[in-house]
């Protein structure tokens, strides 16, 4: 368990070095911060290039080609909110979060529907417009 900041006697002294963490921790946090580099480098707009009717998700063999994992129910629905969202406005992150999904799961069902031809990836999402709104005139292009 983390120490709150100030809580033990080495705290921002010559004595506050890596002997106070341990290994399982420091690799936790690592891949904490893998994971948000990855989703910051995944991230992506999509659109979806067959938006009026039913993609015929069978014939093409996405619906139902997940094998009989366990996991096939959670990827078809991915597919589905990837479908329904992907307009050109909405990011993967947007997607995955209105979703209640996990963002690897998201953007894993986003690319095998670019690799079928019917998602384009519209590229990355640069920013936040929520973070946009208070950086002032530095943050235009």
């Amino acid at each position: 368990m983390r120490t709150p900041n100030g809580r033990y006697p080495e705290y921002h002294t010559s004595a506050d070095d890596l002997n106070l963490v341990d290994a399982r921790s420091l690799g936790e946090s690592l891949a904490m911060l893998l994971r948000i580099v990855y989703l910051l480098e995944s991230n992506r707009v999509c659109r979806n290039l067959f938006p009026k009717g039913e993609p015929q998700l069978g014939r093409r063999g996405l619906y139902r080609s997940m094998g009989g994992t366990k996991d096939s129910p959670q990827l078809e629905m991915a597919m589905l909110w990837v479908l329904n969202l992907s307009d050109g406005h909405h990011d993967l992150l947007q997607i995955a979060e209105r979703a209640g999904l996990d963002f690897m799961v998201v953007h894993s069902v986003a690319e095998r529907l670019i690799a079928h031809g019917l998602l384009a990836s519209e590229g990355l999402q640069r920013s936040s417009p929520d973070l946009d709104k208070d950086a002032g005139p530095a943050a235009s292009p």
